[in-house]
């Protein structure tokens, strides 16, 4: 699929507590924010009661940075407002503007769903707009907007809870409603999506291994399928905001399944990738590109096109990015256009003979967070090309993120940009960083405005 590929490091940000989830605003104009989550358990203070001593205490903080393309000599990520709150589990933005504001959703660990609101001057901010409390003695886990299609018709939100509950609300007039709740796993739902193509259909995923699929307009007492495909906690679901009918889902089982969402019974593909699969991410633009973050094995983009097209198999890795030390968690792809062309590559520090007896992952240790580096090539099945082979030439750049519908002709002959965050958690680190890449002679760039 990529016949040359490349991801770079920009910038990494401490953020000092135990980072878990990023996301980028995908609210046109708003396309240079970025959001960053922590979460950090606390043990009882010491001299407290003996009770209170026992109970841990779960803080976090919300970070909103701004991306500026303002050189190669300046980091690209700006520090907007740090706040303060309970741990955060997950963000998710609105898709869509609420009032002609951008929102962000927050599941957080005092059992709540937040949300808050960009202001018109971005400087200023975000500010709390609304909250509601889905259940006491709980943590709100995961949380999905029904406008992944970039539908504003009817914007609601469907929030999981460590109790196993699934809680949906209507937004209207800048003011969480709830619509239903209802028991849905055994033990903590970890996760929870809307079908982008059928909001009416909500899907969860539990640590008692299961991924089930609900219909709002039935009875929430019997899901419509209960499938046990995978052998572990489900913990990442994500629905495709390009193909009708089409999911990713992915749990501790280290897979990832590609589902027709009429024919829950027996996956489309089956990708092993190791470590845990946290966080499914589909690219906002190229129907085909799946972005993963698996715990223990760091952070990959996926090609499903073999599998969307019923070749069946596992989906080939065309990317990696490997540079965090610690539980690979938060992904997302931004829908901001790059125009600066990569920068140079430094001199490589070893012999090309050095280089070519080196035998698997390179894994950088550094000690300043605002350090950048750069990973290795990688062709189309996942190998590692020595750095003495140039990345794709600037001046045919052009931007995942900026929905060109291009021919396969143009497309071969062109490389593309994409723009990323990812976050880690023990070493409280935030990577802002760019793939570059160049489809083959045999792949078409399916951008498309999404």
């Amino acid at each position: 699929m990529a016949s040359k590929s490349k991801t770079r490091s920009l910038q990494v940000f401490d953020t000092e507590l135990s980072a878990d989830t990023v996301e980028w605003c995908p609210v046109p104009q708003r396309h240079n924010i970025l959001a960053c989550g922590t979460y950090q358990l606390k043990k009882g203070a010491e001299g407290a009661e003996e009770e209170d001593a026992a109970v841990p205490s779960r803080t976090g903080r919300l970070y909103l940075f701004e991306f500026r393309q303002a050189g190669s000599m300046s980091p690209p990520l700006t520090e907007l407002q740090r706040m303060d709150t309970a741990a955060i589990l997950d963000l998710k933005w609105c898709h869509v503007p609420v009032s002609g504001r951008a929102v962000l959703g927050m599941a957080a660990a005092s059992g709540e769903l937040q949300l808050y609101a960009l202001s018109d001057t971005q400087e200023e901010g975000l500010a709390a707009l609304s909250s509601m409390e889905v259940g006491a003695d709980r943590l709100a886990l995961s949380l999905d907007w029904s406008t992944g299609r970039m539908d504003s018709s009817d914007v609601r939100v469907v929030c999981s809870d460590s109790a196993g509950c699934l809680s949906v609300l209507s937004l209207g007039e800048g003011c969480l409603m709830p619509v239903s709740q209802w028991k849905a796993h055994d033990f903590e739902a970890w996760i929870s999506a809307f079908s982008y193509w059928d909001t009416q259909l909500v899907y969860s995923g539990g640590d008692d291994c299961k991924l089930k699929g609900w219909d709002l307009r039935m009875s929430p007492s019997c899901p419509t399928f209960t499938s046990k495909r995978h052998s572990m906690g489900v913990c990442s679901i994500h629905s495709s905001p390009h193909l009708e009918r089409v999911l990713a889902t992915g749990s501790y089982d280290e897979q990832v399944l590609l589902w027709d969402e009429r024919n829950m019974r027996q996956p489309l593909s089956e990708s092993p990738l190791g470590g845990g699969v946290w966080r499914l991410k589909w690219h906002p633009a190229h129907q085909h590109l799946l972005l993963a973050a698996c715990m223990h094995n760091d952070f990959h983009i996926l090609n499903c096109q073999p599998a969307l097209e019923g070749a069946g198999g596992a989906c080939p890795i065309v990317a990696s990015y490997i540079l965090h030390n610690s539980l690979a968690y938060g992904a997302d792809w931004s829908r901001l256009s790059l125009t600066e062309p990569p920068p140079c590559s430094p001199p490589p520090a070893e012999p090309k003979e050095r280089l070519a007896e080196i035998r698997g992952h390179l894994r950088i240790q550094y000690e300043s967070p605002t350090a950048s580096f750069d990973t290795s090539l990688e062709d189309d099945a996942g190998q590692y090309i020595p750095e003495s082979i140039s990345p794709p030439p600037p001046a045919a750049s052009t931007s995942c993120a900026a929905g060109l519908a291009l021919s396969p002709d143009a497309s071969a002959a062109s490389s593309q940009s994409c723009l990323l965050a990812s976050c880690s958690f023990y070493d409280h680190m935030l990577h802002v960083w760019r793939w570059d890449w160049t489809p083959d002679e045999h792949s078409s760039a399916d951008c498309s405005t999404g």
